[in-house]
């Protein structure tokens, strides 16, 4: 059985090297570029020859255009921050051998500020990675996208390392894109009105679950960083909520042309 290694990447130059050199025991390496401006690509032609550009924002549809350039049997989802070891790799092929399931969650190490979080949620964090490559029929969702399996799930037991959350100005940056999407995705849903009680309430309940309840005060400061990040990105998602409730745009440009007058 042969497996292909899919890749999203955009702007990844200080990661991609890395996560490349370490597919040896795949039989493929498929990039989908995301519209790079730095040295992503320059890099990854050192890998692969099978780079592709795609122009969607969606996780899910640009899976489901890596998963059909793929050539092989199975196929291996990988983001540019993940590491795995040799104990992992092995255990990707003997779960390949005995063809006992049709797709894989792999449990997570977060290394979030340089620390590998075990608390506040972070951990096993598993995640659909491996699968049959006839099982797979899609993903869904804009966000948090799920695999579509016609078939059984098995979980490995060794995690891979994820290396995430670099610095502060990388976690603010995220939150600013997803943040936005999050409530866009809210607002068509029907979210109720976005009030200061349901905002404080809601980033609160967040802090709270992630540093009490999950016990995110056991991972020491950055614990409580994280925990108040958490509580900040529920707050900004909430607050774009409330900004198209209110039409704040069109209230600022109205404001803007009576100055104008």
């Amino acid at each position: 059985m042969n497996i292909s290694a899919l890749v999203l990447a955009r702007n990844e130059e200080e990661m991609i090297k890395d996560c490349l050199s370490q597919l040896n025991f795949v039989d493929e390496i498929i990039i989908l570029d995301q519209g790079s401006t730095d040295k992503t690509r320059q890099i990854a032609k050192k890998y692969t020859k099978k780079i592709f550009t795609t122009s969607y924002e969606s996780f899910a549809k640009n899976r489901e255009i890596l998963a059909a350039h793929a050539k092989s049997d199975w196929l291996l989802y990988i983001d540019v921050d993940e590491r795995f070891d040799n104990e992992v790799i092995e255990e990707i092929k003997e779960a390949i051998r005995q063809q006992k399931y049709q797709a894989f969650y792999f449990p997570r190490k977060n290394i979030i500020l340089g620390k590998w979080l075990r608390h506040g949620g972070w951990f096993p964090d598993y995640v659909p990675k491996l699968f049959e490559r006839g099982s797979l029929k899609g993903w869904t969702g804009q966000v948090h996208e799920s695999p579509k399996v016609d078939g059984a799930f098995g979980y490995f037991k060794t995690p891979i390392t994820h290396l995430t959350a670099r610095n502060l100005s990388s976690m603010l940056g995220k939150t600013i894109k997803w943040a936005k999407v999050e409530a866009d995705l809210a607002y068509s849903a029907n979210h109720p009105r976005v009030t200061i009680t349901r905002v404080i309430w809601a980033a609160a309940k967040e802090f709270s679950g992630r540093y009490f309840v999950k016990l995110g005060l056991l991972d020491g400061f950055i614990g409580f960083i994280e925990a108040v990040y958490q509580a900040l990105h529920r707050a900004i998602t909430l607050v774009y909520l409330w900004e198209t409730q209110n039409n704040i745009q069109e209230l600022f440009e109205k404001t803007k042309d009576k100055l104008n007058e």
